[in-house]
């Protein structure tokens, strides 16, 4: 009788050290994991402080302050997409709308050669009162317009039968088509400079966005 009162008053008293020390073992393991979380938020400052350098140094290049001038005799409206990668140019002559959508090239890299890098990828649109319109899918390149594709909008809003191979003689005679729409070789260096800067505009929107949401 006496062992079992001795046992039990042993028992009794260890338990509340066993509680104390898990109690403390769970303020430790937060204080350490508060303290550990602290650390590694406040190592986003050099991610803020690099983010804001670029932004810096990009809105100083000279992509970015260039000033591009418009040609004398430009025949399209020229209109800025902020946010995309895209400028459109548009244009009303003899009752078509010749409208074309310009894409920033590819970034070069790994397979890419820096004449690639000077490619500017374009669509065109020549539009019909009565509804129907022909879509060319382009390449301009500093010496040519490429027509890669070509597709035919009908009145009826069906697309026609794709054709792949465009007979050269086609190919050449559509081209002179654009040209005397305003889709010329002259336009291309105007049409690089606009790109350039473009691309330089849209690299600092991007980092002022990853600011933003960095210091949020």
């Amino acid at each position: 009788m006496a062992i079992t009162t001795v046992l039990r008053i042993s028992i009794s008293s260890v338990m509340p050290f066993a509680v104390v020390r898990r109690t403390v073992e769970r303020r430790n393991h937060h204080h350490y994991s508060s303290a550990l979380f602290t650390a590694l938020y406040h190592a986003d400052d050099p991610l803020v402080r690099a983010v804001k350098s670029n932004i810096k140094s990009v809105e100083e290049s000279a992509d970015h302050e260039a000033k591009v001038e418009v040609p004398n005799g430009f025949p399209f409206d020229i209109q800025d997409n902020p946010g995309q990668e895209t400028i459109s140019l548009a244009r009303e002559c003899q009752g078509e709308l010749i409208e074309a959508e310009l894409y920033l090239s590819r970034v070069p890299g790994e397979g890419h050669d820096d004449l690639e890098a000077k490619n500017i990828p374009l669509d065109i649109s020549v539009s019909k009162k009565n509804g129907t319109s022909l879509w060319f899918v382009c390449t301009a390149v500093p010496n040519e317009i490429i027509i890669d594709f070509l597709y035919l909008y009908l009145e009826d809003g069906k697309i026609a039968p794709f054709i792949s191979e465009i007979e050269e003689n086609i190919r050449e005679a559509f081209q002179k088509y654009l040209e005397i729409r305003g889709i010329k070789l002259s336009i291309y260096n105007f049409l690089s400079e606009c790109m350039s800067k473009k691309k330089s505009k849209e690299h600092a929107l991007w980092l002022k966005n990853v600011n933003k949401i960095v210091e949020a």
